[in-house]
Formats: structure tokens, C-alpha cells, sequence
């Protein structure tokens, strides 16, 4: 018995360490792509932060204002993520600081700002200033140049100029400032306990704008001037009739990565342990097969297609060619060279060979006919050719 020599044995052990190796990039590979998803997930929930969101820290998100008014003027604010949170937060000594009402009915636009002490409306619709400032409407928007506030509030007084968005009609609004057309890029109406406010803040105290002109000290005077802040965006969770969460949006939202990461580590573990096959061998196979038996099945497709012409063209292309051989002639010569220069070797009428291979056949009989009279032909010059030859 003889022992493997080390150099068998190093071969039989290299697709072995060649497969482990690959598990490892592999499960490497899984991992990485778990994080960048994982990654995603997190920038997605974090781009999908809706805007004025004192936390969104993106161009239209509220954050700068948010840490503006607890660190520079000492005031908390409270984040309400539902319309019952909003009402039970606020009260007389807050400022309640509310995003488009759209999502909620008159009634609930109301009860909100009566729970506050002064309300400020930091995206207004319609509806808000229909019934918030009697009347009061849409009139245009700034053109993104700062004017100043042309009214009494000690709050734009100490702003100064500052560039106003959405501007609206003054309706029955006590106080309006920074005129924008026919409209006003501020509204306030005194209430029994404070004050309503309406102004674009998406222009004005967003992330992107702050900085700009007296955006900020605008901001800290209208949400700051009344206590501690309550702010609120209403979502379709508070509108009236809402239907019933999904069991997409009841499922946690570690399953979906879970299960990516359960679906990656499978097919890890099926390419680092799998069974691999070798490169393909080409094999001779011991089969003989009768050159006639391609020419009988290309015959029986013709004859199911039922087209006679197309047949007796590849009849003609074949006999063409090998009379073009034997007369010298290219192989690609046209079937009326052929027919002209085999008519003149065998000294037969030019039109009677013309007719034996140009003839068209209509069925099957004549396909038949035209087979027979173009092997004669074919024969004849064969015939024709080997006499000259034979000749001294």
C-alpha cells in the first residue's frame, strides 16, 4: 500500500480551504449588507419626519427654533403627538404651537385654541382663518424680501424685517404686520386668555430660514411670550373616523430586517457548504448517425409547411451551386449563369434549361417534377464534365 504524497494531499485540501474562505466573504457580505439596510431604515424614518417637526433636523424641520427657545430663552418645550395630548399639555400659561389643521374638524381647531393661553398657527389653512380671524383669507406670497412689521407687536418691533411666505387678508385680525401686497405676513387676534397667531412659519422659523434677517427673534417673541411650548402637528391618527391601523403598520419594525438577514444567512450557508460540481468534460459520444437522416427530416418539415416554393428554392440554391463547381463558375453564381453556362456545355436549348431551373412549382406534383428534371440536369453535366476529361 502506498501513502498519498504531500502534493495530492495539498491538492485534495485546496478546494476545502477555498470553500471556507468563500463562507467567509460571504457571511462578510451578508452582514455588510444588514447594516446598509439597517442604515436605511434609519435615514429613512429620519428623512419621513414631517415638516415644522421640532425634532427634524432637515431644511424644513424645526429644530434650531426648538433648541433656540429652551437655551437661549429658557423655555420647555413639550412635544404632543396626538390631538389628546395637545389638549391635556396645554393650558393658560403655555403657548400652544400647532402645525396645518387639516387632519382635524372645527370643532377640534377650537378646543385647541381655547385649551392654550396663546395659540400660534404655524402652518394656516383656510378653514383657520375663516374662523379664527373672521373671514380672513389667502393674498398672495412674499417674494422673498425682508420688509418690516408696519404694526404694533412688540414682538416683530424687536424682529425687524424678515421675509415673509404665505400673506393673508386681514379679516377681523386686531393686529397686522408686514404688509405683502394686498396681504399680511402675520395676523394676531387678542383672545380672553392670550392671543391667536397665524404665520408661515415654513418661511420663516424653518430650519433652512431661521438665520435669515429677524426670522429667529421674530420666533422667540411670538412662541415665547406666553410660558412654556406645546407643540403639536396634527396627523391623520386625529382625524375623525380613522380607520383602524393595518397589520403592516402593527407589525415592529425590526421584522423586516429579521427576516433579510434570516434570508441572507441561508443562502450564506448554502454557498459556503453546498455541493459544488466540477467543470464540465466534454465527452465523444460512441453514436453514429446516417447523413441521409437530417436530409429525410428537413424533407418531411417542408412537406407539413405545404410550401413547394420555398422547397424547390433550396433544391435549385444546392443544384446551382454544385453545377457552378463542376463548370467552373463561383458557388454564388445566379441560377441564370448556371442555366446559360450548362445549357452551353451541353449544347441544349439556352430557354429549355432556363425553364429546368427557373421553373416556379405550384404543388406537390410539380414540386415532384421539378426534382426529377433538375437531378437529370445535374447529371448530364456531370455526365458532360467527366467525357472532356477523359478525353486525350
Amino acid at each position: 500500500m502506498t501513502s498519498p504524497s504531500p502534493e495530492t494531499t495539498r491538492l485534495s485540501e485546496a478546494p476545502r480551504g477555498r470553500r471556507t474562505v468563500l463562507g467567509w466573504i460571504a457571511l462578510v457580505v451578508a452582514f455588510a449588507v444588514f447594516g446598509t439596510g439597517i442604515a436605511l431604515v434609519g435615514a429613512r424614518e429620519w428623512s419621513e419626519r414631517p415638516a415644522l417637526d421640532p425634532e427634524g433636523a432637515g431644511a424644513d424641520g424645526a429644530r434650531a427654533i426648538a433648541r433656540l427657545l429652551e437655551e437661549h430663552g429658557g423655555i420647555a418645550v413639550t412635544i404632543a403627538t396626538s390631538l389628546d395630548e395637545a389638549l391635556a399639555a396645554a393650558g393658560p400659561d403655555t403657548t400652544l404651537a400647532v402645525g396645518s389643521t387639516a387632519p382635524l374638524d372645527d370643532a377640534a381647531v377650537e378646543d385647541l385654541v381655547a385649551a392654550a393661553g396663546d395659540a400660534v398657527l404655524l402652518a394656516p389653512t383656510s378653514r383657520d382663518l375663516r374662523i379664527l380671524f373672521s373671514g380672513a383669507g389667502f393674498a398672495g406670497h412674499g417674494d422673498g424680501t425682508a420688509v418690516d412689521p408696519a404694526c404694533d407687536l412688540d414682538a416683530a418691533a424687536r424682529a425687524g424685517g424678515v421675509a415673509p411666505g404665505e400673506a393673508y387678508t386681514r379679516g377681523g385680525a386686531d393686529i397686522a404686520c408686514y404688509p405683502v401686497g394686498d396681504g399680511f405676513g402675520l395676523l394676531r387676534t387678542e383672545t380672553a386668555d392670550g392671543a391667536v397667531t397665524a404665520v408661515d412659519a415654513g418661511a420663516l422659523l424653518a430650519n433652512a430660514h431661521l438665520a435669515e434677517h429677524g426670522h429667529a427673534a421674530l420666533g422667540l417673541g411670538v412662541l415665547g411670550g406666553h410660558g412654556d411650548v406645546v407643540w403639536y402637528l396634527p396627523g391623520l391618527d386625529d382625524a375623525a373616523g380613522t380607520a383602524p391601523a393595518t397589520i403592516g403598520e402593527l407589525t415592529p419594525g425590526w421584522v423586516t430586517p429579521a427576516i433579510v438577514l434570516a434570508v441572507l444567512a441561508v443562502v450564506a450557508a448554502g454557498v459556503w457548504r453546498g455541493r459544488r460540481f466540477g467543470p464540465l468534460v466534454a465527452e465523444d459520444l460512441p453514436v453514429t448517425v446516417r447523413a441521409s437522416e437530417t436530409l429525410e427530416g428537413r424533407a418531411r418539415l417542408y412537406a407539413r409547411a405545404a410550401d413547394p416554393r420555398h422547397a424547390a428554392a433550396r433544391l435549385r440554391e444546392g443544384a446551382c451551386a454544385r453545377i457552378a463547381g463542376r463548370l467552373g463558375l463561383p458557388r454564388t453564381a445566379a441560377p441564370v449563369e448556371v442555366a446559360d453556362a450548362a445549357a452551353a456545355r451541353l449544347g441544349a436549348g439556352r430557354d429549355a434549361v432556363r425553364e429546368i431551373v427557373l421553373t416556379e412549382p405550384a404543388d406537390d406534383a410539380a414540386f415532384s417534377a421539378f426534382g426529377e428534371r433538375l437531378r437529370d440536369l445535374e447529371a448530364a453535366v456531370d455526365a458532360a464534365v467527366r467525357t472532356e476529361r477523359k478525353r486525350p
